[in-house]
């Protein structure tokens, strides 16, 4: 681990294994940290925030520059690190690395951009706000793109003042490991930590550290729930969460027909295995074009080359844990039992090399029921649900069915239903003839269970600061 600008093993000595879900091979074993390592990153964060906090914005800047340098420099190993645990495509991967440096250069630019403002009072009189950081922050980060959220997540808290401890996900920490000792050549020691170990042991004594008062999270809304109550049990820290989805991409009848069909399978994100918060993974189709659309969806879903991770021709890997692959697959069979017609995928590849590694095919389901589990509950993980609609109000009530609320899409060549579209759906981030593309500088984040705050722009930053309001009477 990286601590205080030093190389750490846990203070107890254990450690985990970490296993390469392609091949089942154990690729090594990372430091399973304890409390007692959790106290330890966050004093060695406290007494860099000293120094840190009152550095030029300009110094922020250029660590940052400098940070997002050594990342591009060093892509390929970091990519092939998340590609050996992680079990996502090595292109795929090469596209976390590039989003992470951009990110991080993003948040650079930003450094000198968030500041106060004075608000107008009696003539003898000044008020003004200050924006200051928080001090140790904690980001804990998932496992299905390991070096794009380690990465990218140190930039706004480091960008206004902060430092940061960075807890990766259990399953996929190596990349985290590489960057803590990338970050330990730019930043001054303490500025960027970097633990692992389990989320039960390491992750919750961050959530509960009472120097910590700033937590942000990725991952499950399950867990995003815990994080919630287990932080409020110590003290009132300001928490962030962009947590789990189900959901919509709707065709309109008048939609652009291979383009929303090709956007369906790109959206689901099968080429990271559907292990995507954003994953559209329920295609709500309006009965017109129903029958033919299905059987388009399957055709393409069925044109997916699985294969090893590392090969460049393969568009999808592996499951990142036995866990995950169980979880899987038991959705697969209830989709079966909900009585939901199985198009495309739907069974565990056993063949050859794949029957070393957590491989599925990529899964299409039709007639599906919209308040059935398989269309209600996230699966994270490859599997498609297909739903016919007859009417805009109809697909709108289905889309809005959940109780996640991250990403939607609709398709439609007509103007006035795209937007009312966009402003019905009850959903954080909307594309409207697109699918899956984010852009720096706007909001990314979600409704209902989905989350709390936003990142990617510059709110994230204005997240890690805490305001202030300075009345002063200069006439005495």
């Amino acid at each position: 681990m990286t601590i205080g600008g030093e190389s750490r093993h846990a203070v107890d000595g254990q450690t985990l294994e970490v296993r390469n879900p392609a091949t089942g091979e154990v690729l090594g074993h990372v430091p399973a940290a304890s409390a007692a390592d959790i106290d330890l990153a966050v004093q060695a964060g406290k007494n860099a925030f000293e120094d840190w906090r009152r550095e030029d914005p300009a110094v922020w800047r250029e660590r940052l520059v400098a940070f997002a340098k050594l990342i591009e420099q060093e892509g390929e190993e970091l990519a092939r690190l998340d590609v050996l645990s992680n079990g996502s495509p090595i292109r795929e991967m090469r596209n976390d690395v590039n989003f992470a440096v951009e990110s991080l250069r993003f948040y650079a630019g930003l450094a000198s951009q968030v500041g106060g403002k004075t608000v107008p009072t009696t003539h003898d009189r000044l008020n003004y706000t200050l924006r200051q950081p928080f001090g140790v922050v904690g980001r804990i980060v998932p496992f299905n793109h390991p070096l794009l959220f380690a990465a990218s997540r140190i930039g706004a808290p480091v960008a206004v003042g902060n430092t940061v401890i960075i807890k990766p996900s259990e399953y996929t920490s190596l990349s985290a490991v590489r960057i803590g000792e990338l970050a330990r050549q730019v930043f001054p020691a303490g500025v960027v930590n970097v633990v692992t170990g389990l989320g039960a042991t390491a992750g919750d004594a961050l959530v509960r550290h009472p120097d910590v008062r700033r937590i942000s999270f990725t991952g499950g809304a399950e867990t995003g729930r815990r994080i919630v109550t287990r932080a409020a049990e110590v003290n009132l820290k300001t928490v962030t969460l962009e947590l789990g989805g189900k959901n919509p991409l709707v065709v309109l009848p008048d939609a652009d027909i291979d383009s929303a069909v090709e956007a369906a399978v790109r959206g689901m994100n099968f080429t990271w295995q559907g292990q995507s918060c954003g994953s559209m993974s329920r295609l709500l189709v309006h009965r017109d074009l129903y029958p033919a659309f299905v059987e388009a969806v399957a055709s393409r879903a069925e044109s997916i080359r699985s294969g090893s991770p590392v090969d460049e021709e393969t568009e999808t890997g592996a499951i990142v844990n036995q866990a995950q692959l169980d979880k899987v697959l038991s959705y697969i069979e209830l989709g079966k039992a909900e009585g939901a017609r199985l198009v495309a995928g739907g069974n565990r590849l056993t063949e050859g090399d794949f029957g070393r590694g957590l491989f599925v095919r990529p899964t299409v389901f039709a007639d599906v029921e919209p308040d059935s589990r398989l269309a209600q509950e996230e699966i994270f993980g490859p599997v498609l649900s297909v739903i016919p609609f007859d009417t805009y109000e109809e697909g709108l009530r289905i889309a809005n069915s959940v109780s996640y609320g991250l990403t939607a899409s609709v398709f439609t060549r007509d103007l006035g239903a795209a937007h009312r579209f966009a402003r019905d759906v009850e959903a954080g981030y909307v594309w409207v003839n697109e699918v899956s593309k984010h852009v720096h500088a706007t909001p990314f984040g979600g409704w209902k269970d989905s989350g709390l705050g936003r990142e990617e722009d510059i709110s994230e930053l204005e997240s890690f600061t805490q305001t202030k309001n300075v009345h002063v009477n200069f006439e005495q």
